[in-house]
Formats: C-alpha cells, structure tokens, sequence
C-alpha cells in the first residue's frame, strides 16, 4: 500500500514493506505514552473529526482512558501505551478509507474500532472498501468483518450459507453478489427463492391468485433489486428469465444450469425441501443459503431444514458455512441491541429448562416464533 494512505507510528513491519509515511509524529518515551499524528494537507480535517467533530467524539468514547486533542492538521494521543497505539492505528485506517473519495460515518469508526480490538489480521480499511456492486452512484460494500468473510465465501464457494440474525445484510449481499455475477457474465441468470410458509390456512382467506397471496413474502427479495438494477430494466429481465423470483415449491423437478442461485428465509424449509433446493444445482452455478434459525416459523413438529443441513453438510468440501451475529448487524443501532437482548433472553430460558422446568411452550425445536 502506498504511504500515502497511512498514519502514526511505523513498525519495523511497515519498513520492510517498504512504505513512505507521509505524516510525521512525534514520540516520547515517558509514561504515560503520547503520540503526535500530523494529518497530510491534503486531506480536509472535517473528514477526519467529521461534522461538529461527530466522529472524534465516537473515538473518545471508544477510548475514554485516553487524551485526544486536535490543533490544525496535528492530533495529539496520550495514555497507556496499548490504548495510544489503537487509537493510532485507527485513525491509520480512517484516512485511508478517506483517501479512496468515501466517506465515513460515526457507524464505520465504531466497526473499525471492533474490528482492531478482536485483533483478527485484516486491515478495516481493507473491508469497507471492497467494491461488490455500483449502481445510480450508490456502491455496495461490505460493512463488517463477517460480511466481507461471507463475500469472500461466496466467492470461493459453490454452494455458501449465510446464517445470522436480521439485518446482517445475507440476503442484500447475495443479491449483490447474483447481479455482480450476472453482469460479469459469469452466470446467465439470478434465481432468487423463498419458502412461502404462510401460504396456506393464513393466507387462503385473502383474495387473488396464489400469486398474489404469496407474494408479500417475496416482496424483500424484489426490494433488493430495485437498489442494484434499474427498476425499468428488471420487468424485461423477469419477462426473459434472466431474473426469476419464485416460491420454493416452484423449484422442485428442475436442474438449474448456469445460475446463481438464492435461497433466502431457508429456517422456514423443512429437511426435505432443504435436499430438494440443494439437489438442483446445475453445471455453472452458485448456491446462497441464508436464513436465522432464532426466527422459525414452521409448525412445532417440523424440524428446520437449515439446523439439519450444518450437521450433514459441515464438512463437505465446496460448501461454506458463514455465521453472522449481531455484531454484524448495520440497521439501527438499536437492532443489534435488541438481538443480543434475545439471545441473552433464549439462554436464559434455556438454562431454566435445563435445571427441570421443562420445555417452553410452543418451542417444538425448532425456535422462537417470529413475533
């Protein structure tokens, strides 16, 4: 990478890879440790701070132990000298995202923050700009750790499982991933499905076809496109097959060649319709997954076929199972929280089931209930 896009102290590292930092610091070797960053002039200080200073103050709560203060293009660290070099390291990886031209958000600061803590290897800087798709001047990107993990999956992969809770973005990057492939001709068509679980009793009151009746349940999948192709060209694209949105039913009897392939809100197959969906795939094709086993909406005798399927298919070759948690999860800040409220909540009411108070009602084992 060039020096160019990097920060703050360099490590013995960073010289043998021979980078140029651009930015001088300056160091002393006192306790607590301060550390003086020099931001390049041609990078704006408002991108960095962000707006009224919106992103320093993301930084000094993430790290309240130390002492950050700004004058002109200089960024002054103090504190223990674990802390000072994360905080390092962060604004390292901030100025290299903006040096690409994207912005950052307080959200990115805190995922970047996450990401340098867990201390997994990969850069931050190199996850939020991986590129997937670009449309109408929006570009899809990764936003976590996991989600360039399940990208790179997808990749690599013929058939990819995403599982994880709402709003991890499994089913939104499939997609991207079906249209990047189809516009890179590597696959001549997007199959996107789901398992119309309420399409029976509930749904047979409502008027219409069966069509209509199951069609709020395909509705996301449609949404989705509508974010990546542009909505006059996708009815031409349905009308020709080169896009295709259909309940699961629709998929039995068929070998799919050439096709990148989704499977989305697969808790709610059974393990026969799980076989089924799988035992399509054609010659050239690419098989997405997704779905969360905490929200099951089968009937309480009815195992999930996504449980069953990590069992069988754990360690079968060319098959990748990528697990996303709430971590992951880049709707509101409350959505994560309410997840791992939850899954606190089902740990508990496990514990308590196991110590003789039997089973919850309406759990058949197959999970909670959507509410």
């Amino acid at each position: 990478m060039d020096g160019a896009t990097r920060c703050g102290r360099r490590t013995d590292r960073d010289r043998k890879q021979g980078d140029q930092a651009d930015r001088g610091r300056i160091m002393t070797d006192s306790h607590p440790t301060s550390t003086t960053i020099v931001v390049s002039a041609s990078q704006p200080m408002v991108a960095v701070l962000g707006p009224r200073d919106e992103l320093l103050r993301v930084v000094e709560t993430a790290f309240p132990s130390t002492d950050i203060s700004v004058r002109g293009n200089e960024i002054t660290i103090a504190g223990e000298p674990g802390e000072v070099a994360l905080v390092e390291r962060l604004y390292d990886e901030l100025i290299t995202v903006l040096r690409t031209g994207q912005g950052v958000t307080a959200d990115a600061v805190q995922r970047m923050v996450s990401m340098l803590r867990t201390e997994t290897g990969e850069r931050p800087a190199e996850v939020l700009t991986l590129n997937i798709l670009s449309n109408r001047g929006r570009t899809i990107r990764p936003k976590t750790l996991n989600q360039k993990r399940y990208v790179d999956a997808i990749d690599r992969n013929t058939i990819t499982f995403g599982i994880g809770p709402a709003g991890t973005g499994k089913t939104y990057l499939a997609v991207a991933k079906g249209v990047q492939a189809l516009q890179a001709k590597q696959v001549t068509r997007i199959i996107l499905t789901r398992p119309a679980v309420e399409a029976g009793e509930r749904l047979g009151f409502l008027p219409g076809t069966l069509f209509e009746k199951i069609d709020p349940y395909l509705r996301p999948l449609y949404d989705a496109l509508h974010d990546m192709i542009d909505p006059e060209s996708i009815p031409r694209l349905m009308t020709a097959g080169t896009i295709e949105v259909a309940p699961l039913a629709y998929m039995r009897g068929r070998s799919l060649n050439d096709a990148f392939i989704i499977l989305d809100e697969a808790q709610n197959t059974s393990p026969e319709q799980m076989k089924m969906f799988l035992t399509r795939l054609g010659f050239g094709s690419k098989m997405v997954v997704t779905g969360d086993v905490t929200q099951v909406d089968l009937p309480g005798s009815t195992s999930s076929g996504l449980r069953v399927v990590q069992e069988i298919l754990d360690r079968t070759q060319d098959v990748e199972f990528c697990r996303l948690t709430a971590q992951d999860v880049v709707r509101h800040r409350l959505v994560s929280d309410i997840v791992e409220a939850y899954g606190r909540w089902d740990a508990d009411q496990e514990e308590q089931s196991g110590r003789g108070s039997g089973p919850r009602s309406g759990s058949g084992g197959s999970g909670r209930r959507r509410r």
